[in-house]
């Protein structure tokens, strides 16, 4: 066994062997040549080069610049090329052939690993659907009518996801306050975090067939941190009466790794208890597995940690959305991608934006750099997060990074 090994990690490593997410990487001597890397402590395992050398049947599959074929391989290679890499992460006989081929976090480029099909957000916090319908609907119930009757969502724009450390251009727009007596266009003013979960689908479905709850394992391959930034100004003038559209469109950034559904065994977790009936479709009462998720998110604004959203908080489950996007017959296709919606929990310092954080911007949060309500050029914003793992170690979700650049 080789000294001071890459293998060694520290004792609660949240990147260790229970975890292994999956990237896309280029190093500084190959910069076109995309490779699928899995990630193990501070290091990036080349998953191709590692497959060939060790003669696995699933060489010419993770010999590949993205993710695209093992999404689209089924859930039953999901599961053997996992165990795969445990093995070859884990066995010392291994590490003869795999030490020479994992390299240094910070010595290598990341990627969008996937190619994004379609994207599809929803609005699945209670707490935080209460908290704006409380802002812009003072006079009446805080949530529509339909909001406990099915999870509330739109869909995005897939080309314009972008993986962490892509910086974010001010978008621009039409804006109209209240008071103001028509419409006037320039860079939003009201430049907003969304901290949500993205869950990735692998397996394709059938137009014309629903998804049912019970096979949400057998389609979404894994899951993501995802920040749907938003532009509050330009979302509030055009959402009536079809939704958000250019408040929304200009981009969404998710990490650089996605984690397998089986990496998260140990984080499921029964959603709130529901105080309203459930269409059969939804109801997820009977089912074997809990829905939700126990994933711990933070949100750091130039460093300083502003709000700590709970995901277990989340009133619609990623296995609730599935089916219901899909339950007009809507096919999935490989590398769909769907956000959780913000997450907020019940504390002011579980609040997953800005908006919420400082009430629309009537309450402004302090910074060592000053006062904000909503995000400043410069502004450097990141979303790290972990969940409980097997025998009490943390599963780390990487991080969605992203500075503010003025607008064009």
């Amino acid at each position: 066994m080789s000294e001071h090994s890459p293998l060694d990690l520290a004792e609660g490593d949240p990147f260790g062997p229970h975890n292994l997410p999956y990237g896309v990487f280029t190093t500084a001597d190959e910069p076109g040549r995309r490779r699928l890397g899995v990630r193990i402590g501070a290091h990036v395992l080349d998953a191709g080069a590692a497959a060939h050398a060790l003669g696995s049947p699933y060489a010419s599959l993770l010999a590949q610049p993205s993710l695209d074929p093992l999404l689209a391989a089924g859930r039953t290679a999901w599961r053997d090329v996992r165990r795969a890499l445990t093995a070859w992460v884990t066995v010392p006989a291994h590490r003869p052939e795999i030490e020479p081929l994992l390299h240094p976090l910070d010595a290598v480029t990341l990627h969008l690993p996937y190619t994004v099909a379609d994207y599809v957000d929803f609005y699945a916090s209670e707490h935080h659907a209460t908290n704006v319908g409380r802002m812009f609907r003072p006079d009446g119930e805080p949530l529509t009518p339909n909001w406990k009757h099915l999870p509330i969502g739109y869909h995005g724009r897939a080309g314009t996801v972008v993986v962490s450390g892509t910086d974010v251009v001010r978008p621009s727009g039409q804006r109209k306050a209240p008071a103001d007596a028509a419409p006037v266009f320039g860079p939003s003013v009201k430049l907003d975090i969304e901290a949500e979960v993205g869950f990735l689908v692998g397996t394709p479905s059938e137009l014309g067939r629903p998804v049912p709850l019970g096979s949400f394992r057998d389609h979404v391959f894994g899951l993501t941190l995802l920040n749907d930034w938003s532009a509050r100004d330009v979302q509030a003038w055009e959402y009536v009466p079809l939704g958000p559209f250019l408040g929304k469109s200009f981009q969404t950034s998710v990490s650089a790794w996605v984690t397998p559904l089986e990496a998260l065994d140990a984080a499921r977790t029964a959603p709130p208890a529901r105080d309203f009936p459930l269409l059969p479709y939804l109801d997820d009462a009977a089912e074997e597995e809990p829905g939700g998720f126990d994933v711990r998110i933070t949100v750091e604004i130039n460093g300083e940690a502003v709000a700590e959203p709970p995901f277990s908080t989340m009133y619609w489950t990623a296995a609730q959305q599935l089916a219901h996007m899909t339950v007009n017959g809507a096919s999935l296709r490989t590398g769909d991608l769907y956000g959780s919606g913000t997450v907020s929990g019940p504390e002011v310092g579980q609040r997953g934006s800005l908006l919420e954080l400082t009430w629309n911007g009537r309450d402004a949060i302090e910074l060592e750099g000053g006062k904000r309500t909503f995000l400043e050029d410069g502004d450097e914003v990141v979303l790290t997060a972990w969940a409980p793992g097997p025998d009490g170690t943390r599963v780390g979700l990487g991080e969605v990074r992203g500075r503010i650049a003025p607008a064009v």
